[in-house]
């Protein structure tokens, strides 16, 4: 680390053409007596990756507990990442469960009461009603200095989920992250429309200023070029890298980004592909987003991320990997091998994108470490056995070290009565937001407590 009598603010951006950048955590801005005692406290980082339709549990629970597990099938793509997997058991939902009266809707509850711990209002109407996330209670105290409190992405277009389950307004499965009980926050699944909030122009995201912005070919670094030349060339080896790195990674996601618009002007095969600037398929979209997470954590623009994959009742086929059904419709397999086989296909693809987001976080340093050590995500389903709707046993993974306060390479069990919202209350502890309670739980866990 270079310590030098120079000190760069914590928040320092560069400026242009309407465009602002914020830069990664650079060894300048650690002051020089932190960065000789080594006392630099790393920031904390939260993360959900949500996916639907339950998951097929016998490819996916390990069947030893503790340090010695095995890797299932659907969980092999974390094997470079074995250390920092946490695989949590028999946790249920029990607010996702009908109440007196209320029949169906089993996949709406599965994704409003996700994160809140909170039985939804059954209505189609505008008087909807859940409870406060997680994510935004932990980016309430996270967010406090940055550019954005929180960041929530998606895949699916509304387009796809078409009608919603009876009786239950669309709110509740276009979201995961709940403001306040009455405010559901949108997610946005248009790259450009991510990288607009990161970066610039977030206040004109038409087509045609998006066209516009393709025909001029110039990307935000462009228009910073001066001062992005200037700015490096006064930094030490060490910083220079970082920034060189941080900077090509900014071009790449742009230049994916501006060829997903340029193709999607052109005739599509007949496909449930969303039109504008989305990438044709569901892995080229997943990790562009991916990346724009990571983006949005290194330069510190926000702390917080919420990334629903795809929404509960999603009928998205997936023919990349030759599965040509609806996703929905084989989570209803009836135990029938064939269904078992390629639900069990889906599983493992979504996991592959997963880890890819995993290497692209410890890949990239942070501090004294990486930010996968200063990171905790939460990837998981509200759904168990999609067949027969089940809330128990919930398919949950803790990853990261979360600033040393999560201990991976495990597989922890609890008892089925155990709510999902303990976890939830324990790692909002963990990341210094203290909270008594939330939504329905009852305590903090104790196998996770002393880690």
């Amino acid at each position: 680390m270079i310590v030098s009598r120079k000190h760069l603010p914590r928040r320092t951006f560069l400026r242009g053409a309407g465009a602002t950048l914020a830069l990664p955590l650079l060894d300048g801005m650690i002051p020089a007596f932190a960065a000789k005692t080594s006392t630099a406290q790393p920031v904390q980082r939260f993360s959900v990756a949500y996916v639907p339709n339950g998951i097929v549990m016998d490819k996916w629970t390990p069947a030893a507990e503790g340090a010695g597990f095995e890797l299932t099938p659907t969980l092999e793509p974390l094997a470079p990442f074995r250390d920092r997997v946490l695989v949590v058991s028999g946790l249920r939902s029990k607010p996702a469960f009908a109440g007196p009266g209320e029949g169906t809707g089993d996949h709406v509850r599965a994704a409003s009461t996700f994160l809140t711990g909170v039985h939804p209002k059954k209505t189609e109407g505008p008087d909807i009603q859940a409870g406060t996330s997680v994510d935004q209670i932990i980016a309430r105290e996270l967010g406090k200095e940055n550019q954005l409190t929180s960041l929530e992405m998606c895949l699916d277009p509304n387009e796809l989920i078409g009608a919603c389950e009876a009786g239950y307004s669309c709110a509740y499965s276009n979201t995961l992250s709940w403001r306040n009980p009455t405010t559901p926050l949108p997610m946005e699944n248009q790259p450009r429309g991510v990288f607009e909030r990161l970066f610039g122009d977030s206040d004109n995201t038409t087509q045609a200023a998006r066209r516009a912005r393709i025909a001029e070919d110039r990307s935000i670094l462009d228009s910073l070029v001066q001062q992005v030349s200037g700015f490096t060339s006064k930094l030490g080896p060490s910083d220079r890298n970082k920034m060189a790195q941080y900077l090509d990674a900014i071009r790449d996601v742009e230049r994916r980004i501006q060829k997903a618009e340029e193709q999607s002007s052109k005739e599509l095969p007949a496909m449930d592909r969303p039109s504008g600037g989305i990438p044709g398929t569901f892995a080229e979209h997943a990790r562009m987003m991916f990346d724009l997470q990571v983006l949005a954590y290194q330069c510190d623009i926000t702390r917080v991320c919420t990334f629903l994959l795809s929404r509960e009742v999603s009928p998205r086929p997936y023919p990349e990997i030759g599965i040509s059904d609806p996703h929905h419709g084989l989570s209803h397999h009836q135990h029938r091998p064939e269904s078992l086989a390629k639900l069990a296909k889906i599983n493992n693809y979504h996991m592959q994108q997963f880890g890819y987001f995993l290497e692209k976080l410890r890949s990239t340093p942070d501090g004294d470490g990486t930010l996968l050590d200063h990171i905790a995500i939460v990837y998981g389903c509200g759904i168990s056995d999609s067949n027969d709707h089940l809330h128990t046993n919930l398919p949950i993974l803790v990853v990261g070290g979360a600033c040393g306060q999560l201990k991976g390479g495990r597989h922890v069990r609890f008892s089925d009565e155990t709510a999902l919202a303990n976890l939830h209350l324990t790692l909002l502890n963990k990341l210094g937001v203290n909270v008594d309670h939330l939504g329905d739980s009852t305590g903090q866990l104790p196998q996770l407590a002393g880690v």
